[in-house]
């Protein structure tokens, strides 16, 4: 099981995002591979920090993680914030330690530490999801406009930086001479430049190109929810690393079923003969349908749980229910038969109405869907 991100970083969650940053710099400086060659535990945690705070240093992510916690990011199909490389950690660095760097360890942000591999931007698409699709989960196959390298494209060592990516520059200070790294400005830190790409490539070598891409989908997602599918955004020129697809979920909603976080609501029409006699329905559930027994004198406004015929938890804590709402139609138009029927009955004892106290207000039916 993942640790916490919060415990990883040794912060709380109401921490500012200053004290998230000084946190995460306080923690890749101490488990910083330089620093720690050779100790894979060392390497562990150093991913760890890295993982907690990529999620709790974005405002969006950190808000779905509070929420949802890793299954917010660890999804089925290469969603999520698992699985980071050193290049995506190092990445991080400019914005932690400046963009000069952080001097002291060989291969530490800017400081000395070599070529540098970037990284493709990222594409958005939205996928419209059905209730049956979001209950049991579901692999949907889209097709994307993604930039990939173009065939025949060649590169060549950026003349700038000869191929590390940085340039170096020396300061005079009062403590003495100052040396200090930088993104090279004509490669972006990729230690490579153009040297021929074919007619149809744009400037920085790379073509549109259709791509199918498969997309597993967890049971339990909510509309406005974001999965991401690594690897699979915009190529980086050279020898970078792709983007990501970031995944925005649309729930289409159901034409007799309401969602309600895990819960779903369901309205339940009956005749006055059926309500008075007792009737066996068949209902739409998100796994197919089911049988429920009415029994006879049943009221309006009653409502039958359907234990775990919702939404499946998110967090693999069980599903929710499937709450069904009775309803007794009152017809509007009477035969002569019918009203005489209903004359005769309006005195009848059987007729009048007698609450018992197992037949609750309608007070107490909205606390019990809520509980």
């Amino acid at each position: 099981m993942k640790k916490d991100f919060y415990e990883i970083l040794g912060v709380s969650k109401s921490a500012s995002e200053a004290e998230i940053k000084k946190a995460y710099r306080k923690r890749a400086i101490e488990f910083h591979p330089d620093k720690n060659p050779g100790d894979k535990q060392a390497e562990e945690k150093f991913k760890e920090a890295a993982e907690a705070y990529e999620v709790l240093s974005d405002a969006q992510k950190k808000a779905k993680y509070d929420q949802y916690g890793h299954q917010a990011f660890d999804g089925s199909g290469g969603f999520g914030g698992g699985g980071m490389n050193m290049d995506d950690i190092f990445s991080q660095f400019g914005d932690i330690f400046g963009g000069g760097g952080f001097g002291g360890f060989g291969g530490f942000g800017g400081g000395g530490g070599g070529q540098r591999r970037a990284k493709g931007s990222n594409l958005r698409i939205k996928v419209k999801l059905t209730l049956e699709e979001i209950a049991n989960g579901v692999e949907k196959k889209v097709k994307v406009k993604r930039k990939v390298q173009a065939q025949g494209v060649k590169y060549k060592t950026c003349g700038t930086c000869n191929g590390q990516g940085q340039v170096m520059r020396v300061t005079n200070t009062i403590l003495g001479r100052m040396q200090s790294a930088s993104t090279c400005p004509t490669c972006g830190g990729t230690g490579q430049s153009i040297e021929s790409k074919p007619a149809n490539a744009d400037g920085q070598g790379m073509i549109l190109e259709d791509e199918t891409v498969s997309i597993k989908i967890p049971a339990g997602v909510v509309d406005g929810m974001q999965l991401k599918v690594s690897s699979k955004g915009n190529d980086a020129p050279g020898n970078g690393i792709p983007g990501d697809l970031i995944v925005a979920v649309e729930e289409v909603e159901h034409e007799f079923l309401k969602r309600e976080g895990e819960n779903l609501h369901y309205d339940l029409y009956i005749s006055f003969p059926e309500a008075a006699l007792g009737i066996s329905k068949e209902i739409d559930t998100v796994s197919g349908k089911v049988r429920i027994k009415l029994e006879e004198g049943i009221q309006s406004g009653k409502i039958l749980r359907l234990k775990g015929k919702g939404i499946p938890s998110l967090n693999s804590y069980g599903n929710g229910d499937l709450l069904v709402h009775v309803n007794v139609w009152t017809p509007k138009i009477l035969s002569k038969e019918q009203r005489q029927f209903f004359e005769n009955a309006i005195n009848d004892e059987n007729f009048v109405p007698k609450p018992e106290k197992s037949d609750k207000s309608f007070f107490e039916k909205v606390k019990d869907m809520f509980s």
